[in-house]
């Protein structure tokens, strides 16, 4: 099972840019990501530049609309994320009860479960494949 942990602030507005560069939480975070990477659950890993530039596509009409940054309105804004591999929502918490502390960007984290190929119906894996065949047999080629 795919998981993504998103990273975001308790406080909006705060940023890691107000707090300065601390190398010893720096190191903690780099030590995670590299426990992660050898137990092989890491699939992939990145921070987020914090609000812009950036831009959002909303549909409005029936159409899609890019409305551009910065979003001054947006209490909670993604710090970064981790994509990893496990196989359960347990073994995603534990993971996640590991991180680090100490970067505003990450002071709350959220699990969600990716959708893999073994959450849809046959016939949907099946149309999914007819209309785009190189991309399905990557989907459904995960764990």
């Amino acid at each position: 099972m795919r998981f993504i942990i998103t990273s975001t602030t308790a406080e909006a507005g705060k940023s890691n840019a107000a707090e300065g560069f601390d190398e010893a939480t720096f190191v903690a975070y780099m030590k995670f990501n590299e426990d992660m990477h050898q137990a092989g659950v890491l699939v992939a890993s990145e921070g987020l530049q914090p609000g812009t530039p950036g831009a959002r596509v909303a549909v409005s009409e029936g159409r899609r609309k890019v409305v551009d940054g910065p979003f001054a309105e947006s209490k909670e804004l993604v710090g970064g994320f981790y994509v990893i591999d496990v196989p359960s929502l347990e073994e995603a918490k534990a993971w996640a009860m590991r991180c680090p502390v100490g970067m505003a960007s990450a002071e709350i984290l959220e699990i969600r479960q990716l959708t893999g190929a073994e959450d849809l119906p046959q016939a949907i894996l099946d149309l999914a494949a007819s209309v785009a065949p190189t991309w399905t047999a990557t989907f459904t080629n995960k764990r």
